[in-house]
């Protein structure tokens, strides 16, 4: 009988591993409390809440530095644009002084006042 007994024992162990739940702390009817056994999850539930905190801090991080990185790439190429504007209008307005530049020069030429002074100096 003592080889039997041992196999009631193992039996009844393995049907008490087996019975027993680790995802539900709250039921104790087996009759066995283990102290440790049931604080461990809540100890893994305060973990786990600790680093979905921790997740949605980095999380809500990583989206406004997003927002600040499209906020400054928009101000970026509006400041382009702007940049590729006044060149334009730089060129623009270059070309304009050159023609103003050749107009004075023409009219300069044109006009007695402005003739030069090399045949005064023959008449001296």
């Amino acid at each position: 009988m003592d080889g039997s007994s041992k196999e009631e024992e193992e039996e009844e162990e393995e049907s008490t591993f087996t019975t027993i739940s680790l995802a539900d702390d709250t039921d104790h009817s087996s009759g066995f409390f283990c102290p440790r056994r049931s604080s461990v999850p809540r100890m893994m539930n305060a973990d786990m809440d600790a680093v979905d905190a921790e997740n949605q801090v980095e999380l809500e991080e990583k989206t406004r530095l997003i927002n600040q990185v499209l906020e400054l790439q928009h101000t970026l190429e509006d400041l382009s644009a702007r940049v590729d504007a006044v060149k334009e209008e730089n060129l623009k307005l270059k070309s304009e002084n050159q023609v103003l530049g050749q107009y004075i020069e023409n009219l300069m030429s044109a006009s007695s006042v402005f003739q030069t002074t090399d045949t005064k100096s023959k008449r001296k």
